[in-house]
């Protein structure tokens, strides 16, 4: 890889999250091992931080894409920490800990003790009108059910329907976990998604009990810094953009190319390489990176971020990527309006509501953002965000922003009674966002990364479409991906 006497050259392809911790971390890492690097990021986007797009507007905090993050994955304290914008963090309404599910154009309080729609606390449990009784007991069968003898792989809906039965997986467990994959359970991969899950029913005989421990377990856990004690999810009190801007900054001696795509990755051959003084095995690692804008950028290792569609369609002429055109991605859109609190008319005891698919709505969630997160909202005004869009449903998605405005305000109509002209709305459409893991997927990836380690020494893939979609994840994986790289030779 090392060209004598010269810097290596490191291109990340892709800006958002997972880019720019890859960067950061190699940047850090380098400096630390005394390693002499030079980082090049390229995006099609005129800014940084992909998904990531923070608004403030007449004293709102307002999230267009991602607006928080799971407090227990440390991954992003951990980063805030070394940028020093710790102290932004914060959590949620402690007075809004009440989350609802929609069932029967109805509005019930999810039963406390409840993880992941799975049940922890039996007696709560048993007094929920989400189900019948049949679907209650259908439930409670998992502690008596024999565990699955197959190591394999399994669809996540077909786990829970196997363990805790179609009313569960159906009202309960698919809403709740569709604001993180927007996805139908189905199809989605137990081990990519939920291993934990799969890992209760073997060593404990029982998804409840399973999730009754590790819930204790978690409670008790000592290690978990003061602000993820306060809440299940955290944000930045001036959102999410915060941790962009404050990588960015960090990030000042790399180079950037926004607003221009990488159309080609080509292979430097042998001759190239002699050329430039690399010896022709070392030659073989290096590559030719081709932007749209004409400009052509050597790189001796590259990191790609982009999504899986993407990544296939640059590495593909190169060698074997059936596993990343294997994820599907799902559009998604979301509506958030602001209201006067004066003529709203409606108070807010929780953080919102999930719905199900039958419930035959345009939305799939609605976040009281101003009860939820304070800093979100001035004091006299109201912030809803609903969500639209999920595999399988899409084509609300697809409606123009008067259409889907209307659909939007039809629907919480329907659930809450508001009747309230908004101050002003803003629509967010995220086309092919949310990628889809498909059953196998955890064994497809490294069967890809075992390829292009063959074929591609020094192009190392990474992202959401990999190993979590979550912000925590990805840089998580930045991390990862940076601490491989500078470990390879």
């Amino acid at each position: 890889m090392r060209r004598i006497g010269n810097p290596d050259r490191i291109v990340i392809i892709g800006g958002g999250i997972s880019g720019l911790s890859s960067a950061f971390y190699l940047q850090r890492e380098a400096e630390r091992q005394g390693k002499d690097i030079e980082i090049t990021i390229i995006d099609g986007s005129p800014v940084f931080g992909g998904k990531i797009n923070t608004l403030q507007r007449g004293g709102f905090v307002i999230e267009k894409g991602p607006d928080s993050f799971l407090a227990r994955k440390l991954a992003i304290i951990d980063l805030a920490k070394e940028l020093g914008i710790e102290e932004e963090l914060t959590t949620t309404n402690p007075g809004a800990k009440k989350t609802y599910i929609l069932h029967d154009r109805k509005l019930f309080p999810m039963p406390p003790g409840l993880v992941l729609g799975i049940p922890t606390e039996i007696g709560p449990f048993a007094m929920t009108g989400l189900l019948s009784w049949g679907g209650k007991l259908r439930a409670l069968l998992d502690l008596v059910l024999p565990v699955r003898k197959e190591q394999g792989d399994e669809s996540l809906g077909g786990f829970l329907e196997r363990r805790v039965g179609t009313q569960v997986m159906r009202r309960i467990a698919e809403p709740l976990l569709a604001g993180i994959y927007a996805g139908d359970l189905k199809k989605l991969s137990l081990q990519a998604t939920f291993p934990q899950f799969a890992a209760a029913e073997r060593k404990h005989g029982s998804l409840i009990r399973g999730m009754q421990h590790n819930r204790k377990a978690s409670a008790a856990a000592a290690a978990l810094p003061a602000i993820a004690k306060g809440g299940t999810f955290l944000t930045f009190k001036g959102g999410l953009s915060t941790l962009v801007n404050a990588l960015e900054e960090a990030l000042s001696g790399a180079q950037k190319r926004l607003g221009v795509k990488v159309t080609e990755i080509r292979k430097a051959d042998a001759g190239d390489g002699a050329a430039s003084g690399v010896s022709k095995g070392l030659a073989d690692s290096r590559y030719e990176v081709v932007l749209d804008s004409g400009e052509r950028l050597q790189a001796d290792r590259i990191v790609m971020t982009a999504p899986a569609y993407d990544a296939a369609d640059l590495l593909g002429p190169l060698t074997d990527c059936r596993e990343l055109r294997a994820i599907n991605y799902v559009s998604v859109a979301n509506v958030v309006m602001a209201f006067d609190k004066a003529t709203f008319g409606l108070d807010f005891d929780g953080s919102g509501f999930v719905v199900p698919r039958s419930e035959g709505l345009h939305i799939t969630a609605c976040t009281w953002t101003s009860n939820k997160w304070l800093h979100t909202s001035p004091d006299d005004k109201v912030l809803l965000r609903c969500y639209v869009g999920r595999s399988g449903d899409e084509e609300s998605v697809k409606l123009s922003d008067e259409e889907l405005l209307k659909a939007v305000r039809s629907d919480i109509k329907k659930t809450m009674g508001i009747t309230s002209e908004p101050l002003f709305t803003e629509i967010t459409r995220l086309p092919r966002s949310m990628p889809q893991y498909p059953v196998g997927h955890v064994d497809n990836m490294k069967r890809l990364r075992s390829r292009l380690e063959q074929d591609l020494p020094g192009i190392w893939v990474t992202g959401a479409a990999f190993d979590g979609v979550g912000l925590p994840d990805c840089i998580r994986q930045g991390k990862e991906a940076a601490q491989a790289i500078l470990a390879a030779e």
